[in-house]
């Protein structure tokens, strides 16, 4: 079976962000006052070919865990679905 798993990486809400601080900063600047937080992370998409959905979530969570995040300082979801070679995942 084929999946993909979309990983989202953000900061933890405690620690600062002064990326997203700057973006929301530029965005007020430019008239764009309903912004109120920016909070700027990672989006990493992958390829998967495995036995079992399940088998597949614990090798994302190991992942994410290993190499994808830093979790002392960030955060991670990640959605996993399976898809058809050739099919616009």
């Amino acid at each position: 079976m084929k999946f993909v798993a979309k990983v989202y990486v953000t900061p933890k809400p405690a620690i600062l962000d002064p990326q997203g601080k700057a973006i929301a900063n530029s965005l007020h600047s430019m008239g764009h006052s309903e912004v109120l937080d920016v909070r700027l992370g990672k989006y990493v998409e992958l390829k998967l070919e495995g036995d079992s959905e399940a088998a597949m979530r614990d090798a994302v969570e190991a992942m994410c865990k290993s190499l994808l995040a830093n979790e002392v300082i960030e955060d991670f979801r990640f959605d996993l679905s399976g898809y058809e070679e050739g099919s616009q995942q």
